[in-house]
């Protein structure tokens, strides 16, 4: 803003895949983040860590399709079809149902683009 400050950007962090301390400042600046089905791989327990602390109200789940199929896809070619099994995971990680999320990212979808238009 003209006071120096960075204001509100908003938007989308896509394919999220970076630290903790990068998703405080997304948020920060007004932005949601968005997993995909990296976060069902081995390996990303990071990525795990930082979903179970971003706000419901700010997240979006993806699938990146054609790429990046979460497990047990990993390798294949990714589907839309294959968002439940990343809302699982975040379902998991929140002690919540895949059903709230579903229902929480559709909501926080629409608020963000119809915002947008």
């Amino acid at each position: 803003g003209e006071d120096g400050s960075a204001g509100s950007a908003g938007g989308v962090f896509h394919c999220f895949t970076e630290t903790a301390d990068v998703a405080r400042a997304a948020l920060d600046l007004g932005f949601y983040i968005s997993f995909s089905g990296i976060i069902t791989f081995k390996k990303s327990q990071d990525l795990r860590d930082v979903a179970a602390f971003v706000p419901l109200d700010r997240m979006l789940i993806e699938t990146d399709s054609p790429y990046l199929a979460p497990v047990p896809h990993r390798g294949k070619t990714n589907s839309p079809a294959h968002v439940p099994l990343v809302a699982r995971q975040i379902a998991e990680l929140r002690g919540t149902s895949i059903d709230t999320i579903a229902e929480v990212t559709s909501r926080n979808f629409g608020t963000l683009f119809t915002a947008a238009t």
